[in-house]
């Protein structure tokens, strides 16, 4: 399983390494010091687990972990903290657990065992999320995470996904209300899912577009989109 530890104090990451390594099924460690370094850390390496710190300079951990419950598939998090006065903001945000330095092993074995236990919630949440379209006159589903864009053409809006592509119903403006926190816009007629952003490209002219994991086509960005679509990387 793998793990990151976001800490800015280098003490603390790698007391909470040590008592981590100590379990084999979390050899697989990686670190962080900061805000901008987790969410990048996150992205690459994904990994299951994520043990936040809650004061942090720049950004702290509850806008971390707001960050990074608006990825698709996002980590478990479990917060780390001196101040427990904390908690009820790590609750809201879905925290998987909530830690108090200095951490024991007795507690981090607690925090660890509570992530096995699966609520009838926690399995409805972690369900992908779902488009409908009809082909044939028959509804089929994709999951948004396979989704590569959505783009206007002409009189219809066009699904492009991991092995196929589909017709819609639903206008852009329709898609990107009910997919808020899935599907970022980039152009007035084009959408696209915001966990497969990889890269943002400068063309000629001063243009830009986005490049996407797992797609061949770079997209563009439009100028009123583009310090939206820079923020989101």
């Amino acid at each position: 399983m793998k793990v990151l530890i976001v800490d800015d104090e280098p003490l603390a990451r790698a007391r909470l390494h040590r008592l981590l390594a100590k379990n084999p099924d979390y050899s697989d460690i990686a670190h962080a010091s900061n805000g901008t370094e987790a969410i990048q850390q996150v992205k690459c390496l994904t990994p299951d687990i994520v043990f936040l710190d809650v004061n942090m300079p720049a950004m702290n951990g509850l806008e971390i972990a707001a960050q990074l419950n608006t990825l698709s598939l996002p980590p478990a998090i479990i917060f780390v903290t001196a101040y427990p006065e904390h908690a009820l903001d790590a609750l809201q945000l879905s925290a998987a657990g909530y830690l108090v330095k200095p951490v024991t092993e007795q507690n981090l074995a607690n925090a660890i065992e509570q992530l096995g236990r699966l609520t009838r919630a926690h399995v409805q949440k972690q369900r992908p999320v779902m488009i409908n379209y009809q082909l044939a006159g028959v509804t089929r589903s994709v999951a948004l995470e396979d989704v590569y864009y959505v783009i206007a053409e002409d009189k219809y809006t066009r699904l492009v996904f991991n092995g196929g592509e589909a017709l819609l119903d639903h206008s852009l403006k329709q898609l990107e209300e009910e997919f808020s926190t899935h599907l970022l816009r980039i152009h007035r007629k084009i959408l696209i899912n915001q966990s497969r952003l990889i890269e943002l490209k400068k063309g000629a002219n001063g243009t830009h577009a986005v490049a996407l994991k797992g797609c061949d086509c770079l997209l563009p960005v439009s100028r009123r989109a583009y310090k939206n679509v820079k923020e989101h990387l």
